[in-house]
């Protein structure tokens, strides 16, 4: 079963500049009041952008955390290079929601909003998978959509 990772454009422009795409997104199916969110943001583009928050109608506090020496904390923003990615993932950077207001099933659909430093906002649909998903570091086929 390939995942059904949203993509989205955003960033789009005609003097270069950031080029973003989303894809592999999911979200384990939550066993508490919190829930993580992982999903890989690819830029194309000539320029540098930053994910600087994400927003969701499942939690009135999502944020952003990475995991470094073990220990997860909350950062502001993360980099995306250009023509490089980031890897939100299980056991490093990832995305966390707080206090979350109904509890997903596996199969549901959660719906968040991506912010970036210079690009346009994305929405992405984050698949409810099973509690124990963790994706192979190789993408399913059909994952990634030009």
């Amino acid at each position: 079963m390939a995942l059904a990772g949203a993509m989205a454009l955003g960033g789009c422009s005609f003097g270069g500049g950031p080029e973003l795409e989303v894809h592999g997104a999911f979200m384990p199916q939550p066993v508490g009041d919190m829930a993580g969110g992982f999903l890989t943001v690819t830029n194309s583009g000539d320029a540098a952008d930053k994910l600087t928050s994400v927003t969701s109608p499942l939690s009135d506090d999502v944020q952003i955390h990475e995991t470094k020496d073990q220990k997860m904390r909350q950062v502001t923003s993360f980099d995306i290079p250009a023509e490089g990615e980031l890897k939100l993932e299980r056991g490093g950077s990832h995305i966390m929601f707080m206090g979350i207001k109904k509890q997903p099933k596996r199969g549901d659909k959660v719906r968040i909003e991506l912010h970036f430093e210079k690009s346009g906002p994305i929405e992405v649909d984050l698949p409810v998978e099973a509690a124990t998903h963790n994706p192979s570091k190789h993408q399913a086929p059909g994952d990634r959509h030009p």
